[in-house]
């Protein structure tokens, strides 16, 4: 394994043209110290997760280039999809792994920001560790209004104009929209699947789950925020069409307060006050490896203790297969660097 390693996960605004998704995870490619781990398109989300892992300088290039082709492949005036965005790269972070503080990886996303700003005309935001002062810090605030909305607020001057980039609206920043690069721990997506096919119960689950909880509205018009069950945890519900059933999306920001089968374990338990049962869920992106092994202490017989055995109990209790595949070789971060 190398002395410093660091992953960086940019997620584009492309999951169904899979020659487009080819030519921008390309870019990653071929890069000394630098290795693509996955690459997961979503067609419904219309979204491609990609993961890239290695030494600093490589992986700072590696996301140079695939921000570049996302700007040559993507135009966002032709994109739709279930998924929140607001420009062809939504957000890129930088995670340190071994060997790199967080403070390494806030520096790469601010020179990250700065350069493909100057270089290549493209609104920047900088969040998380690397956010230029506290109200930047979530990635939901940057980009709220998402896409379609971005016109707007450039017009208006606010709230929360780009850090770096043209602050009015052009032929280019039209066309790519803009990217949120930033600093973070590690993340884990994780999709919990609902067994029906509009939604409904999928969404009331992501409000009661969620940290930021509800929002409810007096009739005489006040508000309160009532908080949500899960500590760190961002999460919504919506409908997925191709496969005829729904999701609960979640981020899970700090998988060591809220483990995997915390969270799906919670969405079973709503679910089943609503007469719906759940159907698996999946990880989008690398998982690390003590998360695995925590979910699988809580579905394993007593006693296991062998990696291979728990991560296997994980895969089977959170059903972490019923969409495609789990290759634990190549989704859990050690296992995949090791395997290089």
């Amino acid at each position: 394994m190398a002395k410093q390693l660091l992953e960086c996960v940019p997620n584009f605004s492309e999951g169904r043209d899979s020659a487009k998704i080819a030519a921008i995870s390309d870019a990653a490619k071929g890069i000394e110290g630098a290795m693509v781990l996955g690459i997961e398109p979503d067609a419904d989300y219309n979204r491609t997760v990609l993961t890239i892992a290695g030494e600093p300088e490589a992986v700072f290039l590696a996301a140079k280039r695939v921000i570049a082709a996302a700007a040559e492949h993507i135009d966002m005036r032709n994109h739709s999809g279930e998924h929140p965005r607001i420009g062809a790269v939504d957000v890129c972070p930088f995670v340190p792994l071994e060997g790199v503080s967080m403070d390494d990886c806030v520096h790469l996303a601010q020179r990250l920001a700065k350069e493909v700003s100057e270089e290549l005309d493209l609104c920047t935001f900088l969040y998380g560790s690397a956010a230029s002062d506290e109200s930047r810090n979530l990635l939901s605030d940057l980009r709220r209004g998402q896409y379609e909305g971005f016109e707007q607020r450039l017009n208006d001057g606010g709230p929360h104009l780009p850090d770096h980039g043209p602050l009015q609206w052009n032929e280019r920043t039209a066309r790519f929209g803009a990217v949120v690069i930033g600093a973070r721990s590690i993340l884990v997506a994780y999709n919990v699947n609902v067994a029906e096919k509009d939604g409904t119960v999928a969404r009331k689950i992501g409000s009661l789950v969620r940290s930021t909880g509800r929002l409810i509205k007096h009739d005489d018009g006040r508000k309160m925020r009532v908080p949500g069950m899960l500590p760190l945890v961002q999460g919504m519900g919506l409908p997925l069409e191709a496969h005829g059933i729904s999701q609960v999306s979640m981020n899970l920001r700090d998988v060591e307060l809220c483990p995997l089968h915390v969270a799906f374990e919670a969405c079973r338990s709503i679910a089943s006050d609503h007469g719906v049962e759940l159907c698996g869920s999946e990880l989008v992106g690398l998982v690390p490896l003590s998360a695995m092994l925590e979910s699988g202490r809580w579905y394993a017989a007593e006693g296991i203790e062998d990696e291979r055995e728990l991560v296997a109990a994980a895969i089977a209790g959170l059903g972490l297969s019923y969409l495609d595949d789990f290759d634990a070789d190549k989704r859990i971060i050690e296992w995949a660097v090791n395997g290089e």
